[in-house]
């Protein structure tokens, strides 16, 4: 079925895109399972992260804010050097991002991590420092040699982070050189050769309108297997009454 427009009407007004995201992943898995090996685990996750909060840094008069001060004895008396109270205090956990993803494991190497599949949401790429995180979690992935695919379908942010992640290694994609698509899927390994390590993409902009298209996931060096995007976004769309 072709791809259709989930952050404007008609479908916006059926469902929503938390809705769809969560449901999506899940799909994926039922569609890899397919043609994973027994060796090979898929799972689900989606992570949805806390809204940022900047909290007031008091100061309590009563309290001792020293670090680490202990009972001097009669005859000596050490001094301890506390910090000072800190300049920015925040509600904020660093690690607590907007995820919709499929890990894929191998059991065989105590559930070693081989396979990322990132599906982006309008939170990743909604500020700077989410698409931060975002890339730089990709970027980590890949320099772990770990395969991972990006599917962005969030065309009213207009930020194509597959190209960031590039530019973290300062490299660029001929094929998206010209114009960035904002909707996307692309897939990318980092594996060694005998002599030297190499970097693939397979990566393809995505219309509203046309098929999604077929990526591989890499399980390691010689070895992918086929994720349909198609097959399991029609699955989605159909259990959501979004068709």
């Amino acid at each position: 079925m072709p791809l259709l427009d989930h952050f404007r009407p008609p479908i916006s007004n059926k469902g929503s895109w938390e809705g769809f995201h969560g449901m999506w992943p899940a799909m994926m898995v039922m569609d890899l399972c397919k043609s994973l090996p027994d060796r090979y685990v898929a799972e689900p996750r989606v992570h949805l992260g806390k809204n940022f909060e900047v909290g007031v840094c008091t100061f309590d008069a009563g309290n001792d804010h020293s670090f680490g001060v202990g009972v001097p004895d009669s005859d000596t008396v050490t001094a301890i050097w506390a910090p000072p109270e800190p300049t920015l205090t925040l509600e904020l956990d660093p690690t607590e991002i907007y995820e919709y993803e499929v890990l894929v494991f191998d059991q065989l190497r105590g559930r070693e991590l081989v396979a990322a599949i990132e599906l982006v949401s309008p939170a990743n790429k909604d500020r700077p420092e989410t698409r931060q995180a975002f890339v730089s979690k990709c970027a980590a992935l890949l320099q772990k040699k770990i395969c991972v695919s990006i599917v962005d379908l969030v065309n009213v942010k207009h930020f194509n982070l597959y190209c960031e992640v590039l530019d973290v290694f300062g490299q660029t994609d001929p094929a998206f050189v010209s114009a960035q698509p904002s909707s996307y899927a692309v897939t990318c390994r980092s594996h060694n050769l005998v002599t030297r390590s190499r970097f693939e993409s397979w990566a393809y902009p995505m219309e509203i309108g046309e098929r999604l298209p077929v990526l591989p996931v890499w399980l390691d060096n010689n070895h992918a297997v086929s994720l349909d995007l198609e097959a399991s976004y029609e699955q989605t769309c159909a259990a959501l009454r979004l068709v």
